[in-house]
């Protein structure tokens, strides 16, 4: 038995599971078992033989199984679906939605590869009364039915296709969770503060401000607070810039002078930020 790391669904769902084919490799395309039924999907990782447990079966328990490589005629299945099958099913929803009066927007259909699920992706402001609905494109479809509420990065995940770097969006080829993206995080990184700019797709902060945000925090770290006092062997100033990447800071003198030193000549802080004087205080504390 083998075990493979397969992507599969339209949120690009990512999950490992178990085969007994030997020979997959990255971007094979596989009909696979899953809990949601009979999927179509795409494996980032080779096969890999899995260590037998005490009683000789696996050691851990799988979500699915990896059933067969795709073939020629499972593509063709998966070409009607999409230009055929979740059209129509679209355009019928749509059309229960308003003969419903209902407040929503459908957004995206998605149609399982073995027909043991659709799933209709919508937004709405607040929660929504869609059991008639349902009862509806059940009676229709003759097959499971669900109706799945989305937010707006859910959205630009499913209908989006390249960001401003001109590259496809992260959401929809890689990442698998969408974590908090936070002002802060621009900030740290002195990009432009301009919403048109950091925003994606989706209207949100770009997610991609997430991936050096941990180099940036531990980095700045290692610098004194701007408006900090320090000295150095041959000078003492307040420190009015900061060079998170270079590791230097610049000093200005009681003379007005402007020196930028490395952040390993700071002797000693004498006041960690210019708030201090406020308190009348002098908060000092050692660097080396």
């Amino acid at each position: 038995m083998w075990s493979v790391i397969v992507r599969y669904g339209a949120m690009g769902l990512i999950g490992t599971f178990k085969t007994r084919i030997s020979g997959l490799k990255i971007g094979d395309k596989c009909i696979m078992r899953t809990d949601r039924g009979t999927e179509l999907g795409t494996t980032i990782s080779a096969s890999q033989e899995i260590p037998a447990g005490p009683g000789g079966g696996p050691r851990k328990s799988f979500p699915g199984e990896v059933l067969r490589k795709a073939l020629a005629e499972d593509f063709k299945i998966e070409q009607k679906i999409e230009t055929e099958k979740k059209s129509r099913e679209f355009d019928f929803c749509e059309k229960k939605i308003k003969e419903l009066k209902l407040t929503l927007n459908l957004v995206f259909v998605e149609h399982l590869f073995g027909g043991e699920k659709v799933v209709f992706y919508f937004v709405a402001e607040g929660r929504v009364d869609f059991r008639e609905l349902v009862k509806e494109l059940a009676k229709e479809y003759k097959t499971r039915i669900e109706m799945r509420q989305i937010g707006v990065r859910d959205e630009a995940r499913l209908l989006a296709d390249v960001e401003h770097c001109g590259r496809e969006l992260c959401c929809k080829s890689f990442i698998k969770d969408l974590e908090p993206v936070t002002m802060k995080m621009a900030k740290s990184q002195k990009t432009t503060l301009d919403p048109a700019k950091i925003s994606g797709r989706c209207g949100r902060l770009m997610c991609c401000l997430r991936y050096e945000d941990e180099v940036y925090t531990q980095l700045k770290k290692k610098l004194p607070n701007k408006g900090a006092r320090v000295s150095t062997k041959d000078a003492i100033g307040d420190v009015v810039e900061l060079d998170i990447f270079a590791q230097s800071v610049t000093i200005e003198n009681d003379k007005r002078e402007r020196i930028k030193i490395k952040v390993d000549e700071i002797i000693k802080v004498i006041r960690s930020s210019a708030l201090e004087i406020k308190g009348g205080g002098d908060k000092s504390g050692g660097k080396k």
